[in-house]
Parts: C-alpha cells; sequence; structure tokens
C-alpha cells in the first residue's frame, strides 16, 4: 500500500516468481469501508503454497479503499498510523536488502524519475560501456509490459522484471525477492529501474546505496521544487538529453540551483546516452561508489 496515493499491489507480478525461495513471514494489511483494518501473515518458508501473484490478492467480500482514503469512521490519526506501520515494515525488508548487499560488495542504485526521462535507454549505454569492466544486473520496475527488461537482457546483462499492476512504486519486499532470482556475482553492480513517478518513490527506500534522480532537459527546469521529495533523497541528479539543448529553452543553471535549493549536497551529471556527453563523468562516479561498497 502507498502512503502518498493509497495504490495497492494487487497486480504485482515478479517473473519466475521467487517469494517463496525467501524464510519469513509477510504481512498483509486490510482497511474496510467501514474504517476498520486486519492484518494476517503468510510464512514464506520454501513450501509456501502462496505465489506472488496471488500473495496480495485477497477477496474477502467487502468494499475496498486505499489506507489513505477518506472512509467513513477512518480518523486521520488511525489514517498516519496506517502509513507509518507500512513504511515501518518497508524499511525492515530494505534492512535486509542492504545487509545482504553489503556482505557480497554489491553496489545497489536506485534509479528514479518521471516516465520518459531516458533512464532506460541511458541505462542500455551504461551497461554496454560497463562490458568487460564490471558485471551489472537490472531489476525493472513498470506497471505493465516487460519491454524494458527485454531492452535490458539485449545488452547481455540480465534482468527481471517486476510488474507492478496498479501499484506506482517498487517496494523493499519486492526487490529482495527479484533480487534472489538474479546471477548477481558479490562485487557487482545492481541497477534499479524504479517505475516512472517523482513522488512515491523518494518514500519507500530499497535498500540501495544511493538514489540517482534523471531529469531531461524536456521537462520543466523547476522539476526539484515542485517534486522536492525526490530532489532531497537523491544523492546525485543526471541531467539527461543534453543534446537537445540547442533546441530548447530549458534553462540548466536554473535547474540545477533549484535542485540545490531542496539538497544542498546533491551531486550533478549532465549526460547524454546520444551524443555519449558526461558518460565519462557516470561512470567514473559509479566506479567510486562501487569500489567503497567492496571494502
Amino acid at each position: 500500500m502507498c502512503t502518498t496515493c493509497g495504490c495497492g499491489h494487487g497486480e504485482t507480478r515478479i517473473e519466475g516468481d521467487a517469494l517463496h525461495s525467501h524464510d519469513h513471514d509477510h504481512e498483509h494489511e486490510h482497511v474496510h469501508a467501514d474504517g476498520t483494518r486486519h492484518v494476517h501473515s503468510h510464512s514464506h518458508d520454501g513450501g509456501d503454497s502462496h505465489d506472488h501473484a496471488h500473495a496480495h490478492d485477497h477477496s474477502h467480500g467487502h468494499a475496498y479503499r486505499p489506507a489513505h482514503s477518506h472512509a467513513p469512521g477512518m480518523a486521520k490519526g488511525r489514517m498516519v498510523q496506517i502509513e507509518q506501520d507500512i513504511l515501518a515494515k518497508n524499511d525492515a525488508y530494505a534492512r535486509q536488502n542492504r545487509e545482504q548487499f553489503a556482505r557480497r560488495g554489491i553496489f545497489a542504485l536506485n534509479l528514479v524519475s518521471s516516465p520518459g526521462s531516458g533512464k532506460t535507454t541511458l541505462l542500455c549505454k551504461t551497461i554496454e560501456a560497463l562490458a568487460g569492466r564490471k558485471p551489472v544486473a537490472v531489476i525493472e520496475g513498470d506497471q505493465q509490459t516487460s519491454q524494458d527488461a527485454e531492452r535490458i537482457r539485449a545488452t547481455g546483462a540480465p534482468a527481471i522484471q517486476i510488474n507492478t499492476g496498479k501499484g506506482c512504486h517498487l517496494d523493499a519486499h519486492m526487490v529482495g525477492h527479484a533480487f534472489g532470482q538474479l546471477p548477481l556475482q558479490d562485487d557487482s553492480l545492481l541497477m534499479i529501474e524504479n517505475v516512472g513517478n517523482l513522488v512515491c518513490p523518494a518514500s519507500f527506500d530499497l535498500g540501495e546505496a544511493h538514489k540517482v534522480v534523471i531529469l531531461s532537459v524536456t521537462e520543466g527546469e523547476d522539476k526539484p521544487i515542485k517534486y522536492p521529495d525526490m530532489f532531497a533523497a537523491a544523492k546525485l541528479m543526471l541531467l539527461n538529453k543534453c543534446d537537445l539543448l540547442p533546441y530548447l529553452s530549458f534553462d540548466v543553471d536554473a535547474a540545477i540551483a533549484f535542485a540545490r535549493r531542496v539538497n544542498p549536497n546533491i551531486e550533478v551529471i549532465r549526460t547524454s546516452a546520444t551524443s555519449g556527453a558526461g558518460m565519462d563523468d557516470w561512470l567514473a562516479w559509479i566506479e567510486k561508489g562501487a569500489a567503497a561498497a567492496r571494502k
């Protein structure tokens, strides 16, 4: 359940379904139209008969409302508590992911952006540039289709597709299960391409080392102050599609100033997957982070 927009994950699909390969209990919370809620759990201990496609899809004969919707009888304090509970559960899974990444020296990045920023193209170019230098694997998040994962696999990198259905972001639970399916060796790079959305992914820690936000010059330069939580959470901003600047009125200096207004420490690299501009700086940034992860 998304704490920002109330989206549900009843239609989530992970390729290969690795849910039962992890030993833990996973709780499901339901909020009914009258404001009441209940929680039940499923144990995923290797013998669980539930697959990931159905683990979040239980019909109880009640009208369903998102956790933060204004359901009759739902007090504001209760809504806040539900949201806090959901994030706390996500953070627990994120800690497990982060610990696993650290044990194996894996440098994990969470790539976030609006739809159409060019992040999949940039990701493909990054993988191609790292060929022979560093093993890379990708967890690909989209609401529907596996087209982006297929593009990633065409570069030679392994990729697992997560389709979130009506969900507008990945969460740490999904990422943990997808990670379990990837043939990823130690001291590797894991790129998590989140669902295109500058709101909800800001709230959900996936266990990554850093969030990297991609802002295309075909968007407005004021995006950082319109969506401040995302830019505040990011370590790096890639200002992408810079090859198009001669044809646009995009103000680069203003975009960077807006980003640093909400996050004074954010790093910025100007990139273009088409011209290759900024790619060396981006690859050097990755190598530096990966070296730290190996330690």
